[in-house]
């Protein structure tokens, strides 16, 4: 799975490896994202994409299947949704 992310500085899009490669900058301004957590934001965007492709393609190994039930979608990704709107919060704007 490939996390995209925007920066709330300036405003561009990038992807959590390219955070990652940067160590925890913005691969555009090249200021820090997390300044004094830039190790623990590393791991965690490398922690989240890795769980990411996990859960992918485990739902595809049961959609594979095609079992007699079906899933409910917010029992699935409701938790995450909570955290990328946690993320959406105090936008900085630029002018």
């Amino acid at each position: 799975m490939k996390i995209k992310g925007t920066c709330k500085r300036c405003g561009r899009e990038f992807y959590a490896e390219q955070v990652v490669a940067s160590g925890g900058t913005c691969p555009w301004d090249g200021e820090p994202f997390a300044p004094d957590y830039a190790v623990v934001l590393v791991e965690a965007l490398q922690a989240a994409e890795a769980a990411g492709t996990g859960l992918q393609r485990a739902l595809e190994d049961v959609a594979a299947i095609q079992p007699q039930f079906t899933l409910e979608a917010a029992s699935v990704t409701g938790g995450i949704q909570a955290s990328i709107a946690r993320l959406s919060k105090n936008l900085i704007t630029q002018g």
